[in-house]
């Protein structure tokens, strides 16, 4: 493990760090998408642009970034794996080509949590699902779906994991900050709500 985990950090942060939103949306001619609605790179900023087909695809990509990192390391060694994830986590968010300025992390928390066990990775999506359901708000159902998954790591007799979960997930609520304060002050949009 010791001789794998620079490696794996390594490889981790530069795949995590490709930004797909960026590029797919430079492909399509929809110009540099973080000159729109939020300035970052994930799928949420990507419909911003009309194209529900590119945000798709940006999601799917983000989430994969992380689902890869943990699969090739994971056969060497789990904890390798959790490293690799975590670090592409990071890359994702912090990507060394954008200065350091990414996406706010879910799509590729999701990813990290398919490749560490894909029933949780069903979990998130299923608490995400109903808190969107109950709230219409698709901030709330990242923040409290990404609480609840290191429990579910946890419950599933992954502890390594679930600890690194723990602090993605703390990250990624950091990253929602601005998110978080108009959900205090009753001002955050709602799933579907025109603007």
């Amino acid at each position: 493990m010791s001789a794998l985990a620079p490696l794996a950090l390594l490889v981790g942060y530069l795949l995590g760090s490709i930004p797909f939103g960026l590029l797919l949306t430079k492909a399509a001619g929809l110009g540099d998408v973080r000159s729109i609605g939020s300035g970052n790179i994930g799928a949420t900023n990507v419909l911003r642009t009309g194209r529900k087909d590119i945000a798709a695809a940006t999601l799917l990509l983000d989430a994969l970034k992380g689902t890869a990192a943990v699969l090739i390391f994971a056969p060497f060694s789990p904890e390798a794996g959790a490293l690799a994830g975590f670090a592409a986590f990071l890359g994702h968010i912090f990507p060394v080509w954008l200065k350091f300025k990414g996406g706010k992390g879910v799509a590729t928390f999701l990813g990290c949590l398919f490749g560490f066990a894909w029933p949780a990775g069903l979990a998130f999506m299923a608490i995400w699902l109903a808190v969107a359901y109950l709230t219409k708000y698709s901030s709330l159902s990242a923040l409290v779906a990404s609480a609840l998954s290191p429990l579910v790591l946890w419950a599933f007799g992954l502890p390594t994991q679930a600890a690194l979960l723990a602090v993605m997930a703390a990250i990624l609520w950091v990253k929602h900050k601005e998110n978080i304060s108009r959900l205090r002050a009753g001002t955050e949009g709602r799933i579907g709500q025109k603007k």
